[in-house]
């Protein structure tokens, strides 16, 4: 590292330390979501005793008419709103659909982790990339492995370095590469993964705020994604080639901790079998689920109008197909590898990362009672109704709207970095706004997409942020916060600034988000 990096890395590491002070003094997000249960009952009460209310036109989801409406804020806090406090605890979270889907997504991804066939495919993935195409081939499966997260940070990154390192490049350029694209392009993936279930689930709940019989499904965004990941896979790659690798400059071993290890570059014949038997049962998978869909009448077809794609038991159903993809093509590759031999053992994988998951469900546990309160109270409804009313008598349009949107999204997560907890305060929010403002639930998804991800590779909130400066580290042993945070801020910056000019001309030409 030169001079000029040793200079920037103090600038940096003050301006860290500002925003690691004001990080500390954000709570858990269950006592966040406390205060905002807290909050709109108190709103309830003051804005009910003020008559709050708004006229409106919707379309009724019974005759799909338009026809005018009023709404008019509920008070927690009278003998109706304490009935529904006590009475709603347990259904609120039984009809929190998000629940059901994490954990039946995460069924088949424990099966798969624990057998070891996320990291297999990832290393596989990257040994057998030739070296020119070396950094584009590390971008594009590092934006993929968001499918598995854990498996991302935790062997892609180092993965990259090792990668880089054994071609004659700089490996902290390897490791700037990996946790760009594992995390600065978190939310899109060309595959439909357990975050997708829970992001949708929260959209069509806002959505109904406005109109009950709008809902959008689990490939909403996927067209949207799928040219993501093609478009920041160049991006990532240009700025590692272009900018990170040329300012590092050739790697001196000497400032390594200890001996850089290379170990695992290579696959053992177990994991090359198991690779092999996981291929055999997603072929087989496939056929089973082709026979189910393709054929006129066929079971997962819509019954009324034969559609494939749309409203049909398949898609409906898609979560269902992505758990049995983690679940045999995991279990083929246990068998395959011998990590996996018996039933017993396979349901010990799905077992322990459910138990992985009880932070997670006590906070959907809190989530549930927050979503139902505010929809009870109507405030969502009335604040997206009158905001745009305002908006439209502005004669403000809904791409600048959106692109505010995006912004916000990203200065919050420096400080809130849950995609998930972000989206359930966003959602009842800006989904009622904009869908007012002729803007459909899916284009806002989107953007929360965007704004969503670049942040995550430069907070130290992150809660891999110091792994990564630990890998660093074995690398270069003056390595820190300020080290990686220099490294990052090129692809935070160009990958926000880019992918936002892709969303506002995609909105601009009118392209599909998604199915």
């Amino acid at each position: 590292m030169a001079t000029a990096n040793a200079a920037s890395k103090t600038t940096m590491q003050r301006f860290l330390d500002g925003v690691e002070k004001v990080g500390n003094m954000v709570p858990h997000p269950v006592i966040i979501f406390l205060i905002l249960i807290g909050i709109v009952i108190i709103l309830s009460a003051v804005l009910g005793a003020f008559g709050a209310a708004v006229s409106y036109e919707r379309i009724n989801p019974d005759t799909h008419e338009i026809e005018q409406a009023s709404t008019a804020i509920r008070s927690l806090v009278n003998v109706e709103g304490i009935r529904f406090l006590y009475s709603s605890l347990i259904p609120n979270f039984m009809s929190f659909t998000a629940v059901g889907l994490m954990i039946a997504a995460m069924i088949g991804a424990g099966v798969a982790e624990e057998s070891g066939l996320v990291t297999a495919l990832i290393r596989k993935l990257v040994i057998v990339s030739p070296r020119w195409a070396l950094t584009y081939i590390l971008a594009f499966v590092g934006i993929l492995a968001s499918i598995a997260a854990d498996a991302g940070y935790l062997v892609l990154i180092p993965l990259a370095g090792v990668a880089y390192l054994a071609v004659g490049r700089h490996p902290l350029a390897g490791l700037a590469l990996g946790f760009a694209a594992v995390a600065g392009a978190f939310t899109v993936n060309m595959l439909i993964k357990p975050l997708d279930a829970v992001l949708v689930e929260f959209t069509n709940d806002a959505a109904h705020l406005v109109d009950p019989a709008r809902s959008i499904g689990l490939a909403s965004n996927v067209w949207f994604s799928i040219v993501s990941v093609l478009f920041l896979t160049v991006v990532i790659a240009f700025i590692t080639d272009r900018m990170i690798a040329p300012r590092l400059g050739d790697y001196d071993p000497a400032t390594a901790e200890g001996g850089v290890q290379a170990q695992g570059a290579t696959l053992s014949e177990q994991e090359s079998r198991g690779l092999r038997f996981a291929l055999y049962g997603l072929i087989g998978l496939l056929v089973v689920f082709l026979l189910l869909t393709i054929p006129s009448g066929a079971p997962l077809r819509n019954p009324d109008t034969g559609e494939l794609i749309g409203n049909s038991p398949f898609m409906n159903g898609l979560i269902a197909l992505i758990m049995l993809i983690f679940l045999v093509t995991g279990w083929a590759y246990g068998i395959g590898a011998g990590t996996l031999k018996t039933l017993a053992e396979v349901i010990a994988a799905i077992e322990k990362s459910i138990k992985n998951m009880g932070g997670t469900i006590f906070l959907f546990f809190v989530l549930s009672q927050f979503v139902a309160y505010f929809t009870y109270t109507n405030i969502g409804t009335v604040m997206a109704l009158s905001l745009s009313g305002v908006l439209q008598a502005a004669n403000i349009g809904a791409l600048p709207l959106l692109i505010g949107f995006i912004v916000v999204v990203a200065i919050i997560d420096l400080l809130l970095t849950g995609a998930i907890a972000k989206w359930a305060i966003f959602a009842p929010v800006f989904v009622p706004l904009l869908m007012k403002l002729g803007v459909e639930p899916e284009a806002v998804l989107a953007a929360y997409r965007v704004g969503d991800s670049p942040m995550n590779a430069i907070t130290p909130l992150n809660a891999y942020f110091a792994l990564v400066v630990g890998f660093a580290q074995k690398y270069d042993k003056s390595a820190g916060v300020g080290t990686i945070v220099s490294l990052m801020l090129p692809y935070v910056v160009l990958i926000f600034v880019l992918w936002t000019g892709l969303f506002a001309v995609w909105k601009a030409l009118g392209l599909p988000w998604g199915l």
